[in-house]
């Protein structure tokens, strides 16, 4: 199982069905997690998607991970990416985030962005290996920590790609 590529995962939209999951997965996550009602707005938002990484053992399938992204003009903002403690490190991360290149593209959307806190050197590795460029920082973005952003910006198809 901990070979990148070697989990019986598939990706698919989310549902109102996998929130507990969700919810789970997010206050393990993160110091601040999103609120139940913050995950059935992105999930009603019409400029909003929302997937969910699922393991599928034997007759059961498990929410592992999943990712919220806006695609607005030609834009994919990041909003949420999250894989559960159990499931890390084995390349759920980057099959979301390219996932949701893919569909950016499909969608005519040239860039992508998001924002990142500047002391998840996890995220930001995962995010350059995605090709995200670091472009600005916002300060005193996140108001739980009043800690500053990372503004990070990645071409869809990027020249010579």
């Amino acid at each position: 199982m901990s070979d990148k590529g070697s989990l019986p995962v598939t990706i698919n939209r989310m549902k109102k069905a996998d929130l507990p999951e969700i919810i789970a997965i997010e206050r393990e996550s993160f110091s601040t997690p999103w609120t139940m009602g913050m995950f059935h707005h992105e999930i009603e938002s019409e400029h909003s998607r929302c997937l969910c990484a699922r393991i599928n053992d034997s007759d059961r399938s498990t929410v592992a991970g999943y990712i919220i992204f806006w695609l607005i003009a030609d834009e994919v903002h990041l909003h949420n990416l999250a894989v559960g403690k159990k499931y890390r490190r084995q390349g759920l991360a980057w099959t979301l985030m390219e996932t949701m290149k893919k569909i950016g593209g499909k969608n005519e959307a040239v860039v992508q962005t998001l924002e990142v806190r500047k002391s998840n050197i996890e995220a930001i590795t995962l995010y350059q290996k995605c090709g995200f460029v670091v472009k600005g920082i916002r300060p005193l973005y996140y108001v739980d920590t009043k800690e500053d952003a990372l503004i990070m910006w990645a071409d869809i198809n990027p020249a010579g790609k």
